[in-house]
C-alpha cells in the first residue's frame, strides 16, 4: 500500500470525531448565546416588577417567584454549557494530537506506542462527558419552559376573569 495513502487512512477516525465534536460544539456555542440573552431578558423583566406599579400585586409576586426560579436554572444550564463547551474544546485537541502523532509516526518510521490510541481514548472520553452535559442542560432547559408556560397559563386565567366580570351582564 502506498505510504500517503497509510497515513492518511490512519487520520482519517481522529479527523472525523475532530468533526463531530466540532459540529457539536457549534450548536452548544449557540445554546450558550441563547441562554445569556434569556437571562438578560428575565433581568430586565425583573427589574421593571420591581420598580414598577402593578395592577395585581398577586400576579406580579408570582411573576417575580418564576423569574427568580429561571435564573437559577438558567445559571445552571450556563455552567452546564461551560462544561460541555470545555469538553468539547478538549475532545478536539486530544483527537487532532492524536491524528498528528498518526501522521508523524507514519512519515517518520518512528514509535509512538500507544499514545496516539490513548489520546484519542481520552478524547472519546472527554466527548461523552460533554454530551452528558448537554443533555442534563436540555431537561434544565425543559424545566424552565414548564416554569414559565405554567405562569403564563395562571396570567391568562387571571385576565380571563377580569374579562368576565368586566363583561358580566346585569340580572334581568
Amino acid at each position: 500500500m502506498d505510504s500517503g495513502l497509510t497515513i492518511l487512512t490512519a487520520m482519517i477516525t481522529p479527523a472525523v470525531l475532530i468533526s463531530g465534536a466540532g459540529a457539536i460544539l457549534v450548536s452548544t456555542t449557540t445554546r450558550v448565546g441563547r441562554v445569556t440573552d434569556r437571562i438578560r431578558h428575565q433581568a430586565e423583566r425583573f427589574r421593571g416588577l420591581v420598580e414598577g406599579d402593578h395592577l395585581d400585586e398577586a400576579l406580579a409576586n408570582a411573576e417575580k417567584d418564576m423569574i427568580m426560579q429561571q435564573l437559577e436554572i438558567h445559571s445552571q444550564r450556563s455552567r452546564m454549557l461551560l462544561r460541555a463547551m470545555t469538553g468539547l474544546y478538549i475532545a478536539i485537541s486530544l483527537f487532532v494530537l492524536a491524528s498528528v502523532l498518526i501522521g508523524a509516526r507514519e512519515l517518520t518510521k518512528g514509535n509512538t506506542g500507544l499514545l496516539p490510541t490513548v489520546l484519542a481514548v481520552l478524547g472519546a472520553l472527554s466527548l461523552a462527558y460533554s454530551t452528558l452535559m448537554l443533555s442534563v442542560e436540555v431537561r434544565l432547559s425543559a424545566r424552565a419552559s414548564r416554569l414559565e408556560m405554567r405562569f403564563i397559563l395562571q396570567l391568562g386565567e387571571r385576565y380571563a376573569q377580569l374579562y368576565d366580570e368586566a363583561y358580566e351582564r346585569p340580572a334581568q
